[in-house]
């Protein structure tokens, strides 16, 4: 696939230029910005599928980017899940399909060899600031999608550009065509990628090395995302290469970033309740091992440590599970490498499979599902959580919402109202005995993009665990009066580029205290002045109003 830049460097059709500034014969009388911004959002509604409101949003981004992106920061609550989950599944799933235009760039093993010359070949290679790059390998709970996962590195982009003021022209969305192993994209005559399975762990080894040398090579002051990775590739190229490039892994680090500010909040409000736990007494269950559930289990460490507890402490306030049931030393048929960690020492029993045995024997205050099995928190479990704790805990954050373990209103009704809840996607409000309850959505849309804009504004030159820790202390800490005052666990949407915002300050300082900060005349600045100059650095869409509206794209 041909490389092409971000759609905000193109110009978009002839007949559109001129209609746009309107020119003679192009509705110079009655066309104008602001009128059609309202137009192109009754075209958006008047789709009557998801998929189809992605594939128009698509047509758009292209055709008009700053129309695009200042109405997506005007409806972000709208917008949203079209642009990213749950609709981007789906988008995923039939992108050979949808196809209509290169959007991005693929990276074919082909290439193994000449990775740095087609980086090369990138406009505006000298702006670029950050990429997400995919394998396609997990794309969320969906599995192996080959090439068909590169909207997902759209998606993520568009919300660094919406929440966090990011430059379009500053991103750079990749996709590694390293082969598929699913039978029906090898098959089907319309699949974008290369038809072959794919390839092993010490070509796709081999095929990173080069990928994260050329990509320093060519983009010197680049951050790199990855993304929906395989689980053990996950864990193997972040462990490989956070020490040597500037890169992170949100599958494991931002998850388990936003994860652990929502339990923050929420622990507090169990422990607050009558009759609720002491803070150090809170026991996790993980329902799901694998890079996520794992990488969030290891930031949630965190909220006991934080309380004086030493690591081994922390980590036996925390219980996992799989699909073979509760992971344990010596459990029959061993474990995965990124498992061990976290199994029980002080277990030796047969196995335990049953989830809601399992909640018998640890007697959780909170259960989180990051397992991709629908409805696997039946009401016999949010039932018995309900009866172990006055406000229990329930995470289901599976994404998309096809795969989620728990709908927001059956908790609701299930906990008769206790329940302290966040998921992936996100549900609207329910109504239950007179009263309106409003979930948490704990998507990693709170912290990426300020990571992300602290990371590149600090000029550092790794991400540190203390960095993205430091950004789920920031977001914990960003709720409003009104939010709090609310019984929330995460703020409002609406609010996303003011926290935004502040977990930027928040990973400039921690980037200034580990040492690994660039932009050393940032230290100078008070908080009130650095809050300032993050604020001042982050680009808004223009609105559509007079024509000659220039804006740096």
């Amino acid at each position: 696939m041909s490389p092409q830049a971000p759609p905000d460097t193109q110009k978009g059709t002839e007949t559109f230029r001129k209609a746009n500034q309107g020119e003679p014969g192009y509705f110079k009388a009655q066309f104008d910005r602001v009128t059609h911004a309202q137009r192109t959002l009754q075209q958006l509604r008047s789709q009557a599928a998801p998929l189809d409101k992605y594939v128009f949003l698509s047509g758009l981004k292209a055709r008009d980017p700053k129309l695009f992106y200042h109405l997506l920061s005007q409806n972000l609550a709208e917008f949203t899940p079209l642009v990213y989950t749950p609709t981007i599944g789906s988008a995923c799933q039939n992108y050979s399909k949808i196809y209509q235009r290169p959007e991005g760039l693929v990276i074919s093993y082909n290439d193994k060899g000449r990775i740095e010359d087609v980086l090369q070949s990138w406009p505006n290679k000298g702006r670029a600031r950050i990429a997400v790059v995919t394998d396609g390998s997990r794309i969320l709970g969906l599995g192996d999608l080959g090439v068909n996962g590169l909207p997902i590195s759209l998606g993520k982009l568009d919300l660094y550009i919406a929440g966090a003021g990011i430059q379009p022209l500053t991103t750079l969305p990749i996709c590694l065509d390293v082969g598929t192993n699913t039978e029906r994209y090898l098959n089907d005559p319309l699949y974008l990628g290369l038809r072959q399975p794919r390839i092993s762990p010490t070509e796709m080894k081999e095929f990173m090395q080069e990928f994260m040398q050329a990509m320093k090579e060519v983009f010197p002051k680049l951050l790199v995302q990855f993304e929906d990775f395989s689980t053990d590739n996950a864990f193997y190229f972040l462990d490989l290469f956070k020490d040597q490039y500037l890169c992170f892994n949100d599958d494991i680090q931002g998850t388990g970033s936003v994860i652990l500010a929502g339990f923050h909040n929420a622990a507090h409000i169990a422990s607050s309740a009558p009759q609720g736990p002491d803070p150090l007494d809170h026991k996790v269950l993980f329902y799901g091992a694998g890079s996520a559930g794992i990488g969030v289990a290891k930031q949630v460490m965190s909220y006991f440590t934080n309380l004086g507890m030493s690591e081994e402490e922390a980590k036996a306030r925390i219980w996992t599970v799989d699909s073979r049931g509760l992971i344990y030393q010596g459990r029959p048929k061993g474990l995965q490498k990124h498992k061990e960690y976290f199994a029980r020492k002080d277990y030796s029993g047969p196995p335990i499979r049953s989830l809601l045995d399992i909640i018998d024997h640890v007697k959780p205050t909170a259960l989180l599902g990051l397992s991709t099995q629908k409805n696997a928190f039946t009401e016999d479990i949010v039932k018995r959580m309900t009866e172990l704790n006055p406000r229990p805990i329930i995470f289901p954050l599976s994404n998309p919402s096809s795969l989620c373990e728990l709908e927001f209103a059956d908790a609701v009704k299930w906990s008769n109202g206790k329940v302290l809840y966040a998921s992936g996607s996100p549900y609207g409000p329910v109504e239950f005995e007179g009263r309106s309850y409003e979930p948490g959505q704990g998507n990693n849309m709170y912290v990426f993009p300020g990571i992300g804009l602290g990371t590149i504004l600090s000029g550092a030159t790794r991400v540190t665990s203390k960095m993205i820790e430091r950004a789920a202390t920031s977001l914990a800490g960003s709720l409003s009066d009104d939010e709090r005052q609310a019984g929330l666990i995460y703020p409002r949407l609406e609010r996303i580029r003011e926290v935004s915002a502040e977990i930027a300050v928040g990973v400039i300082r921690q980037a200034q205290e580990d040492g690994v900060d660039g932009a050393k005349r940032l230290r100078d600045l008070d908080d009130v002045a650095l809050q300032t100059y993050v604020r001042d650095r982050m680009w808004t869409a223009p609105r559509p109003l007079a024509h000659g509206v220039s804006s740096k794209l």
